[in-house]
């Protein structure tokens, strides 16, 4: 059994159950998706310097996966908190979810279309893509201009505004895939595999690329470089 840490924010209740059920449904035969906690919470705008400010929670919550003996982590959402110190703090698998649907997302087709939830965030996606060497994949991206904290009440408006602006990336700017960049999107209120019946291309989101990557990781045994990560002891 290869065991995966989702690490988790604070929530609402009935959000945070929500998140934990969606995350833990990608448990198989062979995968155990288990959920740790930091006391960071999403509900806001997260600009540079509040990412920056909980990058150490989720360092804490590696270095716990590690000690409980999980095989891999993968923090929730598409900010990689902490996903580059992290690596450098403990010896398994760290998988950021944005890093690990781009690169999904990449071997499924050419070009790529992102939605993500506000206008705000969309100078950081192409801040992160050209980071990792992603930006000429990128066919375009969109935005469904809602605020995460409003999509469970909203959440036919968010169905039909994400597939008309999944519609346009896909017939205007040649999208061939597309990343909800934003969980809360999908797979939390719209569901991938309906999506991707829907739009007729790949979806490829922030709980099931990441889990599943940190799992086969985990299970070919492979670690981070040392050269490119150098241990870092607290």
């Amino acid at each position: 059994m290869i065991r995966v840490a989702f690490v988790i924010g604070e929530y609402p209740p009935e959000e945070r159950r929500l998140r934990e059920d969606v995350a833990k449904s990608y448990s198989t035969d062979e995968i155990e998706v288990g959920i740790l906690s930091v006391g960071a919470s999403p509900y806001g705008p997260m600009g540079i310097p509040a990412i920056e400010a909980v990058a150490p929670l989720f360092h804490e919550a590696y270095i716990q996966a590690e000690k409980e003996g999980y095989d891999a982590v993968v923090p929730l959402g598409m900010l990689d908190l902490g996903v580059e110190g992290g690596r450098c703090l403990v010896d398994i698998p760290v998988v950021g979810p944005s890093e690990a649907t781009y690169h999904v997302a990449s071997i499924l087709g050419d070009r790529f279309g992102l939605i993500c939830y506000e206008p705000y965030v969309i100078p950081r996606i192409w801040a992160r893509a050209r980071y990792h060497g992603m930006v000429d994949r990128i066919a375009g991206v969109r935005t469904v201009s809602m605020p995460k904290s409003d999509m469970t009440a909203s959440r036919d408006k968010l169905v039909e505004t994400f597939v008309r602006q999944a519609r346009a990336l896909i017939e205007e700017e040649g999208a061939q895939v597309i990343i909800p960049h934003g969980i809360s999107q999908c797979p939390i209120h719209i569901k991938p595999d309906w999506l991707a019946d829907e739009l007729g291309v790949p979806i490829v989101e922030g709980f099931g690329a990441p889990i599943r990557l940190a799992a086969m990781l985990a299970g070919l045994s492979y670690k981070h470089s040392r050269i490119r990560w150098p241990k870092y002891q607290i």
